[in-house]
């Protein structure tokens, strides 16, 4: 079983759609509270680099392919995951970092 099958059997697997049709997996590595309102920290799953790499994902890249997305309810009440404003993105950042300055 490769890491991406381990994955998808342990976690729950986020679809996004850019806006030229082009589908990317995400699991969703922690929820971060912000103001009243949950955000989540998204770590990429795709197959698009090879082996080697320093992200997980097998390539040479140095880069991991992490997206912050707000969490809302919409009008079927699933949970849906949106882009932040920058001033939310800005905020989650923020919240983010001090987490992290905690657990060091």
């Amino acid at each position: 079983m490769d890491k991406r099958e381990d994955i998808l059997d342990d976690d729950l697997v986020i679809e996004m759609t850019d806006d030229k049709g082009n589908v990317f997996y995400y699991v969703e590595e922690m929820i971060i509270p912000v103001d009243g309102e949950n955000f989540a920290l998204l770590v990429g799953i795709n197959d698009e680099h090879g082996e080697g790499c320093n992200c997980g994902c097998g390539c040479d890249c140095e880069d991991e392919d992490v997206v912050i997305a707000k969490i809302v309810v919409n009008a079927d009440g699933e949970e849906e995951y949106i882009e932040p404003t920058d001033e939310e993105f800005e905020r989650v950042r923020a919240a983010y970092e001090r987490i992290l300055d905690e657990e060091a």
